[in-house]
């Protein structure tokens, strides 16, 4: 068996390197020609196109004149992509609705006659106004129908139309949908995404919590389950989380609370020239399932990746001057455990999710303390251990590494020579 593997990985690795060579070469043809193809992928929605969302979402971002991101967005929307079940408090106009319609977007395949995704919200308003996202988000995928339903309408109006033109993602308030679904107008059996939004409002009234438990058992076992509100108290997590299974909780209010549990974090001052010799030594003394490295930029990227491999390191990497294809290919890749070293610039910083990584080495800082805290995120995911390594050879990066000290209430220290392989190794 081993033997075998191994070959796979040899074939694999010089597939990679002839594409390195290609890489940094191609970066700017690649942008300008996709952009100017197109003619709506502007510059200002890079930071979208880093999720790796369809073009037609991206299309439809552009046309609604969002630019950038929110951090809300960044946390959240590359798990929700990947089906994860989401918790998120975060404060109002933050743009959460955005988060659970493009990631139910990206994830949808419309069946004729199958409700895919259902959306529950507390009032008749919201759910309007829901639906509307939908609607705005999905114009370049004129295949997939999105319906509202809610009380004071007369019922048999709904039921003629889940009848006729039966949507494929259904929002609405819990009183309806569960009168739908009790007459067999509306069936559930094919929801793969529940969505409650304001979900503390939803589950602390005790008839709109039992009315949601009831919809919540005419669903699949197997879906994804994302619950989002502004507020959400202590009391009310536990109850959230009842709906879940092992979700991401993000809680966007206290910069402190973003610190990550169960994460070593150190530095080591160094020279630039001393770079590729300390990270041989680092990746050689260290124990480690998976690591990611990364650098500021896609040369850079693709340079230490050929190093990494001409020095016998299962190495890989990932970096924004290759198809969306091809990224996703090594992604699946190194999330399969195909390679146990993944060279990355920022476009993998946010929100990829890679349960064996437990180490995260920042080869050049990044520039903001935001980036930071996206960075080692991808070590220690869930409050599980992990271990960041980050290398400080200049001023610029000292001020980064102080200010992510001071924001997120951390502090870090020198890297020693002998670190105990138990703080950062699952037991």
């Amino acid at each position: 068996m081993g033997e075998t593997r191994d070959n796979e990985y040899e074939e694999e690795l010089l597939d990679y390197e002839e594409e390195e060579e290609k890489a940094p070469d191609s970066v700017g043809a690649k942008v300008n020609g996709e952009a100017g193809k197109k003619g709506y992928v502007g510059i200002h929605s890079s930071g979208f196109r880093d999720f790796l969302l369809k073009p037609e979402l991206l299309r439809a971002i552009v046309d609604s004149g969002f630019e950038h991101p929110s951090e809300v967005q960044h946390e959240c929307i590359p798990q929700a992509i990947l089906g994860m079940d989401v918790i998120c408090q975060a404060k109002s106009g933050m743009g959460k609705t955005a988060v659970f319609v493009l990631s139910t977007l990206q994830q949808i395949d419309p069946v004729a006659g199958q409700v895919s995704a259902l959306v529950l919200c507390h009032t008749r308003e919201l759910a309007y106004q829901i639906c509307h996202e939908f609607e705005r988000f999905s114009t370049y995928l004129p295949d997939l129908k999105v319906a509202v339903f809610y009380g004071g309408v007369n019922i048999k109006i709904h039921k003629d139309l889940l009848k006729n033109e039966c949507p494929h993602i259904v929002v609405g308030t819990p009183g309806r949908i569960l009168a739908l679904s009790r007459d067999k107008d509306l069936s559930l059996k094919n929801v793969r995404h529940f969505i409650l939004d304001e979900c503390d409002k939803m589950l602390e009234s005790l008839d709109m919590r039992r009315d949601v438990q009831e919809i919540f058992k005419m669903t699949p076992h197997d879906k994804q389950v994302m619950m989002f509100s502004a507020t959400l108290s202590k009391e009310i997590r536990p109850v959230c989380k009842k709906f879940m299974q092992d979700p991401m909780e993000i809680y966007v209010d206290d910069e402190a609370k973003l610190t990550l549990h169960g994460l070593v974090q150190h530095y080591i001052k160094l020279s630039e020239m001393e770079k590729n010799r300390k990270l041989n030594d680092l990746l050689d003394a260290l124990d480690f399932n998976q690591v990611v490295i990364f650098v500021k930029s896609v040369n850079r990227a693709a340079e230490l990746d050929k190093l990494l491999v001409e020095c016998n390191f299962p190495s890989i990497c990932i970096h924004s001057g290759m198809s969306q294809e091809e990224r996703l290919t090594r992604y699946k890749g190194f999330k399969e455990g195909h390679k146990r070293i993944l060279v990355a610039t920022d476009l993998v910083g946010r929100g990829i999710d890679i349960e064996r990584v437990n180490i995260v080495i920042n080869y050049d800082m990044p520039d903001s303390a935001d980036t930071y805290l996206h960075r080692v995120g991808r070590a220690g995911r869930f409050g599980t251990k992990g271990l960041a390594i980050t290398f400080v050879s200049s001023a610029a990066d000292s001020d980064v590494l102080n200010n992510v000290q001071e924001r997120f209430e951390v502090d870090i220290k020198e890297l020693p020579e002998q670190i105990d392989t138990s703080t950062y190794m699952p037991s």
